[in-house]
C-alpha cells in the first residue's frame, strides 16, 4: 500500500496525523544535519583557538588572535580577559575592593562557560520531544485505522479481505511513520549528548586552565591595555 493512498483515501484525522509525522521526520533529520556541521566546526575552531591562545607572546596578541573566532573556548577566553581588565581597572574603587580579582575571574568564567554549555543544548529538547512522542502519535494513527476497520466491518455485515485491507494498512502504515520519525531522533539525542558531554569536559578543562594561567602571571606580563 503506497503512502498517497492514505492521502487519497484516508478522513481528515488520519491526514493530519501522517503530516504530524512527516514534519517531524523534517525537522529531525533538519536538525541532525545542522547540529553534525556545527559540531564538526566547533571542534575545529576550538583547536585552532586553543592553539592561537597558548601560541601568543601575551594575553594582548592572544585577545587579537581570537577577536573573530566564534569557538567557545575563544567566547570564554574573551569573557575572561575582559573581567581582569574591568577588575585592574577598577581595583581602587570599591568593586575592587569588595571582590578580590580570584573570584571576579572565576565569575565572569563560569558565566562564559554556561551560556557555551546553553548554546551547545539547542535543539535537544526537540529531538527528545520528536523521540519520545512520535511512536504515541504513530499508535494513535493505528487505533484510528482500526477503528475504521471495523466500522467497515459492522457496515458490510461480514469480514472479508477487502473490507478491511485498507483501513489495517493504513494503520500498518502508521505505526512504521511514528517509528521512521522517532528512531533517528533518539539515536541523534543520544548521539548529541555524548558529543556535548564530551566537549563539556574539555571546555571545563580549558577554563580551569585559563583560569590559573590569568592568575598565575604577574600584572606586568598581562599585555592588556
Amino acid at each position: 500500500m503506497k503512502l498517497l493512498t492514505v492521502f487519497q483515501q484516508g478522513d481528515v484525522v488520519l491526514i493530519t496525523t501522517f503530516m504530524i509525522l512527516i514534519l517531524m521526520s523534517i525537522a529531525t533529520w533538519s536538525l541532525i544535519l545542522q547540529r553534525g556541521v556545527q559540531t564538526l566546526r566547533l571542534r575545529q575552531a576550538n583547536r585552532q583557538a586553543e592553539t592561537a591562545l597558548w601560541d601568543a607572546p601575551d594575553w594582548h596578541s592572544a585577545e587579537q588572535a581570537l577577536r573573530e573566532s566564534n569557538a567557545p573556548m575563544a567566547q570564554i577566553t574573551r569573557q575572561g580577559l575582559a573581567a581582569l581588565r574591568h577588575h585592574q581597572q577598577h581595583a581602587e574603587r570599591s568593586l575592587g575592593k569588595a571582590c578580590d580579582l580570584n573570584e571576579f575571574v572565576t565569575r565572569a568564567i563560569r558565566k562564559a562557560l554556561a551560556q557555551e554549555n546553553a548554546r551547545q543544548e539547542a535543539g535537544m529538547t526537540l529531538l527528545a520531544s520528536i523521540g519520545s512522542t512520535a511512536p504515541f502519535i504513530g499508535l494513535f494513527g493505528t487505533v484510528w485505522g482500526i477503528y475504521h476497520a471495523l466500522v467497515n466491518i459492522g457496515s458490510a455485515g461480514q469480514v472479508s479481505i477487502a473490507t478491511v485491507a485498507g483501513p489495517i494498512g493504513e494503520a500498518l502504515i502508521a505505526t512504521a511513520a511514528g517509528l521512521a520519525a522517532a528512531i533517528p531522533a533518539v539515536l541523534a539525542y543520544n548521539a548529541f549528548t555524548r558529543t556535548q558531554r564530551v566537549m563539556s569536559q574539555q571546555l571545563d578543562h580549558f577554563a580551569h586552565d585559563l583560569h590559573a594561567q590569568l592568575l598565575t602571571q604577574p600584572e606586568s606580563d598581562h599585555g592588556l591595555r
